[in-house]
């Protein structure tokens, strides 16, 4: 490691002393540890900007798959139902991760108030990269981390620097990527608009001439563009995010199989248990066995 890396992996571990996410006092920032190459985990990404301190990681969002490693950062810059994976940690040497979360509004905020220009009219590209970091993003990052050793700093300076953080990925390689999502009548800021109507409403059925409408495309624009930044269908993306919450409750609510089902909006058990065991691997009582053993 780097000194500036080597000072950041110490920070987190002194916050992050035992495996798990753990949430900061600085807003929207969390901390990541885990002493052991983890199984396959499923969840959904929020927008937000992730490094890998200490160890490796793997992300796939549909058959795509993204590592990075102490050199690179992650972006994900919509809503995104992905499969993540640590693949490089030990008892001694601990998986440490940093993650930031944003919202399109700071991106806005950044464009504006800076030289960077993004046009509206690029067509929508995939809402997850990852890219080389840099010193000048790093030592941003770092004394992001810092304030949390003078919680009265917090207020004044945590939005400067995550404001600073971002602005330092507008510059970068991706950065008019992660600036379509915030862009007024972009192909990409259209999508971002029924990735939310999704996300918001996916216990109920929806009709493919409805979300068209909500981003103003026709159809087939609609699927292109969806697929481009998700790679996945609307319908697809739907079923993700029915099946990660149906595991949700049969995990921490002791919901049955039938009971999670019509909770997420499935209308036939059988139907459900199939979907769940092509994504989890297993019938719902047998994996939700596993993860609790």
């Amino acid at each position: 490691m780097s000194q500036p890396q080597n000072e950041l992996a110490q920070i987190i571990a002194r916050y992050a002393e035992k495996d798990g996410v753990h949430k900061t006092t600085v807003p929207s920032l969390y901390f990541m540890r885990d002493s052991n190459a983890s199984v396959p985990n499923h969840g959904v990404y929020k927008p937000s900007f992730c490094i890998v301190v200490q160890g490796a990681k793997e992300v796939w969002l549909g058959e795509e798959r993204f590592r990075y490693s102490p050199t690179d950062y992650l972006v994900a810059s919509v809503h995104l139902p992905v499969t993540a994976l640590v693949t490089e940690a030990t008892p001694n040497v601990p998986y440490l991760g940093f993650k930031l979360e944003f919202t399109a509004n700071q991106i806005l905020e950044v464009l504006r108030d800076s030289e960077i220009r993004v046009g509206p009219r690029e067509n929508a590209k995939r809402g997850m990269f990852v890219s080389r970091i840099d010193t000048l993003l790093l030592d941003t990052v770092i004394r992001l981390a810092r304030l949390l050793d003078s919680p009265k700093d917090i207020a004044v300076l945590a939005p400067l620097y995550t404001k600073e953080i971002l602005y330092r990925i507008l510059q970068g390689e991706y950065g008019t990527t992660l600036g379509q999502i915030a862009i007024e009548g972009s192909s990409a800021n259209q999508i971002n608009g029924v990735i939310e109507h999704i996300t918001n409403h996916y216990v109920r059925s929806f009709r493919i001439e409805e979300l068209a409408d909500i981003a103003n495309m026709s159809v087939s624009s609609l699927h292109r563009h969806f697929k481009e930044v998700t790679a996945m269908s609307p319908i697809q993306y739907q079923k993700q995010l029915r099946l990660q919450e149906a595991r949700r409750l049969l995990f921490t609510e002791s919901a049955d199989a039938t009971e999670a089902a019509f909770r997420v909006g499935y209308e036939s058990p059988s139907q459900f248990s199939r979907e769940y065991s092509r994504m989890f691997g297993f019938p719902p009582r047998e994996d939700i066995k596993r993860l609790r053993a």
